[in-house]
């Protein structure tokens, strides 16, 4: 008999790990800097996670979306992971956590 997943708990791990990922130019990790827009984990442990940039023509376009995707496949009991890009809505300043704002003097 298989075991429940807890996809709350796992969530939390996954937030916790995008956490550790930070955008080369801006101190800030992704998550606080509102890139991640949805974490998505259903019962088979497969993560789809909708995150955007903070532009088109960011110079790691290629390689942190692999990153973040590697990150979450490293989680225990996480089976596939994918990771969609959108432009839509843009990201924007107004997106940032307090965090992100007060570690980046914008408060």
């Amino acid at each position: 008999m298989e075991q429940e997943i807890d996809t709350n708990l796992l969530g939390e791990q996954i937030v916790k790990k995008l956490k550790t990922i930070y955008d080369p130019e801006i101190p800030v990790d992704i998550y606080e800097l509102g890139l991640i827009y949805d974490v998505m984990v259903n019962t088979d442990y497969e993560v789809k996670i909708l995150m955007t940039l903070t532009s088109p023509n960011c110079p790691v376009a290629e390689s942190l979306p692999k990153e973040v995707e590697e990150k979450v496949l490293g989680i225990e009991n996480v089976k596939a992971a994918e990771v969609e890009i959108t432009f839509d809505p843009p990201w924007s300043k107004d997106l940032m956590s307090e965090e992100a704002k007060l570690e980046l003097g914008m408060l």
